[in-house]
């Protein structure tokens, strides 16, 4: 058994290069081999949010607080809350932050495949973030 205090770990923010606007990742997670899953709490400042991406054995998320956003590749923008569960398929090109004033934090779960966890992709522009 190995338990990860609280604090342990720092917070870290997300890379402009994969996310638009102020975001903390904070890692919870990494089970060792040969188990894949990976943990993290992230939290999006208002109108934050990651840019388009896949990941190859897919992702859950789940929302924690605030109100956010989520989108698949062709499909419409969804409003996500707390308590939803969000799953991407393998390969499913897609993004998720914030909503425009209001900040959100969710848990995201996915498991490496030979060592990767996500394939980062185009940044999401503001007219496909706000389309209205």
């Amino acid at each position: 058994m190995e338990i990860k205090r609280v604090g342990s770990q720092p917070s870290g923010k997300g890379p402009a290069e994969y996310f638009t606007g102020t975001v903390r990742v904070d890692a919870l997670f990494t089970a060792p081999d040969p188990a894949r899953v990976v943990g993290a709490s992230v939290t999006f400042e208002p109108a934050a949010r990651t840019a388009w991406h896949t990941h190859p054995l897919g992702q859950t998320l789940v929302v924690l607080s605030g109100c956010g956003r989520a989108q698949r590749w062709g499909g419409p923008i969804e409003e996500i809350r707390p308590g939803d569960v969000i799953w991407f398929e393998p390969g499913e090109k897609h993004w998720h932050g914030a909503a425009p004033a209001t900040a959100m934090t969710h848990l995201a779960i996915q498991e490496k495949l030979d060592g990767k966890t996500v394939n980062w992709l185009e940044q999401v522009s503001d007219q496909q973030y706000q389309p209205d």
